[in-house]
């Protein structure tokens, strides 16, 4: 799996080649993959990601939740991400 090098959703940063949680400030191995687009910006196919440690999963979740946003939420060791 190659995941590509971005930053978090509320601006922590990531090390190049680390699996980590996209959550601010949070160093923790990543496990989940939350699968999202915003309608408004995005074609209905496209999947954005990020990614979360079990303490993040559902405050993560829930953000992209209440926009709308999220798609699918996927254990890390599944994630296959679309062509």
């Amino acid at each position: 799996m190659n995941l590509p090098d971005f930053p978090g959703p509320l601006g922590g940063a990531r090390q190049p080649g680390a699996v980590i949680c996209s959550a601010k400030g949070c160093r923790a191995a990543a496990v989940w993959v939350l699968a999202w687009n915003n309608p408004k910006l995005h074609t209905p196919e496209r999947r954005k990601t990020w990614l979360a440690c079990e303490e993040h999963r559902e405050h993560l979740s829930q953000f992209l939740g209440v926009r709308g946003f999220l798609k699918d939420v996927v254990p890390l060791a599944d994630w296959e991400a679309p062509d």
